[in-house]
């Protein structure tokens, strides 16, 4: 069977539907995963790449006299083993953007563990979109285990696939250069300047109260130079030789920059104006996996060293462009008891200089008690 190279085909729908409910082998860039031990190097690279000071994953004192007794890695720290995203191949030169991410997490990622992903492709839906006309909706779902075989974390994952050519003809999406105030400038300044994390003072469960606002987290302007930096830490990339081989395996997998005539990856969506254009984009824009790990930077800030995140549910509403701000909210929507364990219920969302929502989502996080301690 021969695919029309960036189309979205009948024959290409039934192929990916023969394949739901197989299993594929996660590689980022098909080279393999990105970081499978959570190193102290690969730890605090992560949190270069998405801004989290946060010294219970980059301090050994610090560390030391936390209840882990040593560096842990934040939870989101499994995007940079791999990204889930519903990816599963098929369908050449159809573009795939991440839509959003469903996480549990069962147990802490140590410093020194070795991570193994398995991934399966779930599902396959048809929608009609004002972006792009005849769209797929793609999923999966991923399971990371550590070195001891125990399950870290489920992730089910899932992007929308579109046609290029239909995503630019449709020009759904067009974005004016936001101009801040300086009142604007200086009030995402102090915001940034005053993050802090909640640390070793533990947030008491019987303390939370409903409808309890999280510290806002403040990502943005987004620059270049954001974007570059998470690539480093959470994707990673290919580069001449091994580039080229990855293009002439895969060649609807890249394009030809038509102002430097270099053979670019389709990602580059992200940072090069070119590859975004010919996404039916006017500009390049944050990775939704990025995005997704900010969220989890509020939610860590907030919860402290004694918390864990149990689930994080993201939906990606709206591009985030170079130049916007994100602020990363939450509110204390619910508290209860399941057995032993003390849980908050919570709303998140990204909110950007506009006001428009571009991310919205909900967590579980557990919390210690008072009367269990």
């Amino acid at each position: 069977m021969v695919l029309e190279p960036g189309k979205i085909t009948e024959e290409g729908i039934q192929r990916l539907r023969e394949r739901i409910g197989t299993y594929n082998r996660p590689r980022q860039y098909g080279v393999g995963l990105f970081n499978e031990y959570a190193s102290r190097d690969a730890i605090r690279h992560f949190c270069q790449g998405i801004g989290d000071p946060n010294p219970i994953y980059w301090d050994e004192e610090y560390a030391r006299h936390t209840v882990y007794g040593t560096i842990i890695a934040p939870p989101a720290f499994l995007y940079s083993v791999y990204w889930c995203s519903g990816r599963t191949g098929g369908l050449p030169g159809v573009h795939g953007f991440h839509a959003g991410n469903d996480w549990e997490w069962f147990r802490p990622i140590h410093l020194g563990d070795r991570i193994s992903v398995q991934e399966q492709f779930t599902g396959l839906d048809e929608k009609e979109s004002q972006f792009a006309g005849h769209v797929l909706i793609q999923s999966s779902v991923c399971h990371y285990y550590n070195q001891r075989g125990e399950v870290i974390a489920r992730c089910r994952g899932w992007q929308v696939r579109a046609e290029r050519t239909a995503a630019r003809e449709h020009r759904k999406y067009t974005f004016e250069p936001y101009r801040y105030t300086q009142d604007e400038v200086r009030a995402m300044e102090e915001a940034v300047l005053s993050e802090e994390a909640r640390g070793r003072t533990p947030r008491w469960w019987e303390e939370v109260e409903l409808e309890e606002d999280l510290n806002p987290v403040v990502k943005g302007p987004l620059s270049h130079g954001d974007i570059q930096a998470f690539v480093a830490g959470c994707i990673g990339g290919l580069s001449h030789g091994l580039q080229l081989r990855e293009m002439k395996r895969h060649p609807s997998w890249g394009f030809r920059d038509p102002n430097t005539g270099a053979q670019e990856a389709i990602i580059r969506v992200h940072d090069v104006q070119e590859a975004a254009e010919s996404a039916g984009l006017p500009g390049a824009y944050d990775y939704g996996c990025q995005r997704c790990c900010w969220m989890g930077h509020l939610l860590t800030n907030w919860m402290g060293d004694h918390g864990f995140l149990k689930k994080m549910y993201v939906e990606l509403r709206r591009f985030n462009v170079v130049g916007d701000t994100t602020w990363c909210k939450g509110k204390v929507t619910g508290k209860r008891q399941e057995e032993s364990e003390h849980l908050v219920d919570l709303e998140i969302w990204g909110e950007n200089q506009r006001g428009e929502v571009t991310t919205k989502g909900t967590a579980v996080v557990r919390l210690p008690s008072r009367n269990t301690t």
